[in-house]
C-alpha cells in the first residue's frame, strides 16, 4: 500500500470502575491506534496483530478503519472519516506527514507499521518515556444510559491555559466483514474493537473534574464497549495519551 500525506488526533486516559470499586481495571501501559482498511493488502497480518491483543487487560487496542482505499474496488464498510482526519493531525504533529496501512500510532506520540510486531512493541518501550503517558488515573461508571466520568487533579503540566481534550469512542468488539472484490476479495475479516462512534467531551484543564452524559445519545446502539480517552492538545493538534480505559458495557433497557 502506498503512504498519503494526512493525520488526526485524540487519545486516552483512565482507571476505570463500572458499578464500583470492586470492577477497577488495571491501568494500561500502551494505547494502540491501528489504521486500518478492508482495501489494503498489506493490512490482514495487521488486522490479526490487534486481534491478537485486544483481550491483554495491559493495552488499549482500537481498529480505526479509513476510506482513503475505497477507490481500489472495494468501499470499507466500517471506514469513516474522522479517521483519516486522526491520522493526519498525528502526522502533522510529528512533522514527518507519513500517513499509511497499516499504520499502528503508541499512546498518541509514536508510530510503527501496524504488522510490525516487533517495531510496535520497541514504540511501546519508547513512548512509556514521554512525560505524563499513560500517568492520569481516571474513574468511569456506567449505570443504565447514564455514563459519569471523575477526573483527578493533574501534575502532569495540564492547566486552563495548556488543556486536555477528553473523547469518548463508542466501541463494537467484534465485526466479521466478507470482502468480495479488492485488494482482499475472498478473504472473511473479524475486526476486533472497531471504533464506531465518537464524541469530543471538551477541554481539562487539570482540575479535578465530573462529566455525566447520555450513553444513549453519545454511543453508537451496536457498542458493547466503551473507551475514554484523555490527550493533551486538541482534536487538530493531538499529543500524548495521559490516561485511558476501556470498558464492556452492560445492556440497555428497551423502553
Amino acid at each position: 500500500m502506498g503512504v498519503v500525506k494526512w493525520s488526526v488526533g485524540l487519545v486516552l486516559a483512565m482507571v476505570a470502575f463500572v458499578g464500583g470499586p470492586a470492577s477497577a481495571q488495571q491501568r494500561p501501559t500502551a494505547v494502540l491506534e491501528l489504521f486500518t482498511s478492508q482495501g489494503c493488502s498489506s493490512c490482514p497480518p495487521a488486522d490479526r496483530f490487534i486481534a491478537e491483543v485486544a483481550d491483554r487487560p495491559d493495552v488499549i487496542a482500537l481498529t480505526l478503519a479509513v476510506d482513503y482505499w475505497d477507490y481500489l474496488g472495494w468501499r470499507d464498510t466500517l471506514a469513516n472519516p474522522i479517521h483519516a482526519k486522526r491520522q493526519k493531525a498525528y502526522a502533522y504533529m510529528r512533522g514527518d506527514r507519513q500517513i499509511y496501512t497499516p499504520q499502528m500510532i503508541v499512546n498518541g506520540v509514536g508510530h510503527a507499521i501496524g504488522s510490525d510486531r516487533a517495531a510496535v512493541e520497541r514504540v511501546m518501550e519508547q513512548s512509556r518515556g514521554q512525560p505524563g503517558a499513560l500517568s492520569v488515573p481516571v474513574s468511569l461508571r456506567v449505570a443504565g444510559d447514564t455514563i459519569t466520568l471523575v477526573l483527578p487533579p493533574s501534575i502532569n503540566g495540564v492547566s486552563p491555559e495548556n488543556p486536555a481534550t477528553i473523547f469518548l469512542f463508542g466501541v463494537s468488539s467484534r465485526q466479521p466483514v466478507d470482502i468480495t472484490r479488492g485488494e482482499n476479495r475472498g478473504q472473511t475479516m473479524v475486526y476486533r474493537n472497531v471504533v464506531r462512534s465518537h464524541a469530543n467531551l471538551g477541554e481539562w484543564g487539570g482540575g479535578p473534574r465530573t462529566v455525566t452524559i447520555s450513553r444513549r445519545e453519545l454511543v453508537a446502539p451496536d457498542c458493547e464497549k466503551l473507551a475514554i480517552i484523555v490527550q493533551t492538545g486538541s482534536p487538530r493538534r493531538p499529543g500524548v495519551i495521559l490516561g485511558a480505559a476501556m470498558i464492556d458495557l452492560p445492556g440497555l433497557a428497551v423502553h
